[in-house]
């Protein structure tokens, strides 16, 4: 792999494993200072919502601005959020309002971070590339290791941020850990080639003529983004497919497994329930990247489909708390390839120069869809029984998971799909330009 490649892994890691220390530290201090249950549930909302909104116009900077700059930029913004929680803790005393409000600041970093890594990677694979070309299968290894990545890394952020607050305590002060390794993630990108985060340059339009300026210009890049998004069946479905899972595995997460454990006076296995839906992405996605060339993508897809149908109803049935750890953690096996698959298919499916703003409006959505899902969720858990919830949301992905197997789209996903078989408009025909120069 090209060098920027490793950067490019060792940013993301930085930045991954800050944020899963903070999914723990966060809500406690909140829960710490305020003391009350419904003002972390207020904060996660509002920042989650947020996050949702700036999603969708996150987007239309990753396609103007040099990736690599707005990721190095996003970094800092989320490290300055954090880091700013002991200082104002020592001079006013940190309150939900401050809270809400370095939420949201952390937000607008969080977002365009992600979707700016996201656009980065077919042109890693390009730097990659030999005279020749990108060698056959390139991109699916380069996908396939980022998931196995995130696997582990969601592992170990959060036993990370326990085990902080069990040597430490619930303080302000442990922030700083999470501010530090977004700052060094931030450093870290700054070694990236700036050719990782090229994209057209500033004011010419896709036909090759300056592009008109004006109030308007970023609404109209927003709605072709999103044009593009539900025009084009093949990311349009994967994204409705990816976001019921994300519904899912969230309402089992945060809602359901929480409360099960309890119940059965098990708290403990709550944790090692989602451990296990980690560990299994973990192997899930590394079976990917090793059999590239050997197991084709819709075979994946065919198998992770069936697998991860198989794994909910098992974990929704709530036979028995071992059952269930089981079940968690066939569904991540399966789930990872899966997740490889599709991901690679969206990457190859979307222009570059669109690149920024349909994954934006992507990202949107995942996090939207869990945020409207939940509550009614929850409400079904409280008034027909946990049981029920955890049946219906089973059922729920599993009759989507087995819609998508008669979708003919999503029937493509064998090799590369030309961005002009289901899209008419002007970027249907347009070729990703040639690298620049290194600057």
């Amino acid at each position: 792999m090209h060098a920027s490649t490793w950067v490019y892994f060792g940013s993301y890691s930085l930045s991954l494993l800050g944020n899963g220390i903070a999914s723990v530290l966060f809500p406690l201090l909140v829960l710490a200072r305020t003391g009350d249950v419904l003002a972390a549930g207020t904060v996660a909302a509002v920042t989650t919502g947020v996050g949702a909104v700036v999603g969708v116009f996150a987007g239309v900077v990753v396609d103007r601005v040099n990736r690599r700059t707005v990721s190095v930029v996003s970094d800092l913004l989320s490290a300055g959020s954090v880091a700013a929680l002991p200082v104002v803790d020592a001079l006013w005393g940190l309150n939900l309002a401050w809270f809400v409000g370095l939420g949201v600041v952390g937000a607008f970093g969080d977002m365009p971070g992600l979707t700016a890594r996201e656009s980065m990677l077919p042109r890693l694979v390009e730097l990659s590339a030999g005279k020749d070309g990108p060698k056959p299968g390139a991109l699916d290894r380069v996908v396939g290791g980022r998931e196995a990545l995130t696997a582990a890394l969601v592992m170990a952020g959060p036993g990370i941020g326990g085990a902080i607050v069990w040597l430490s305590g619930v303080s302000a002060t442990a922030m700083l850990i999470t501010a530090a390794t977004s700052t060094a993630a931030a450093l870290l990108s700054l070694f990236l080639s700036r050719r990782a985060g090229a994209i057209l340059p500033a004011g010419v339009s896709r036909a090759g003529v300056p592009a008109r300026s004006g109030p308007g210009r970023a609404l109209r890049e927003l709605f072709e983004g999103w044009r593009f998004l539900v025009g084009n069946r093949l990311v349009w479905w994967s994204t409705l497919l990816t976001t019921v899972s994300v519904i899912a595995l969230t309402a089992l997460q945060v809602a359901i497994l929480p409360a099960y454990f309890t119940a059965e006076e098990l708290p403990g296995l709550a944790g090692l329930a989602m451990s296990g839906i980690a560990l299994g992405s973990l192997v899930g996605a590394g079976l990917y990247a090793v059999t590239v060339g050997s197991v084709s993508r819709r075979t994946w897809f065919v198998v992770g489909v069936c697998g991860s149908v198989i794994g909910f109803l098992a974990l929704g049935s709530l036979a028995s708390p071992w059952i269930v750890i089981g079940a968690a953690t066939f569904v991540g096996v399966t789930n990872g390839p899966l997740s490889a698959a599709l991901g690679v298919a969206l990457i190859e499916a979307i222009p570059d120069e669109l690149r920024g703003k349909v994954l934006g409006a992507q990202n949107a959505l995942m996090l939207a869809g869990p945020a409207l899902a939940l509550t009614p969720i929850a409400a079904l858990a409280s008034g027909y029984g946990l049981a029920t919830a955890a049946l219906t949301v089973a059922v729920g992905i599993a009759v989507a998971m087995v819609g998508a197997l008669f979708v003919p789209t999503l029937r493509s996903l064998g090799g590369p799909t030309p961005h002009s078989v289901e899209h008419t408009g002007p970027s249907a025909i347009m070729k990703q330009p040639p690298l620049p120069p290194e600057a």
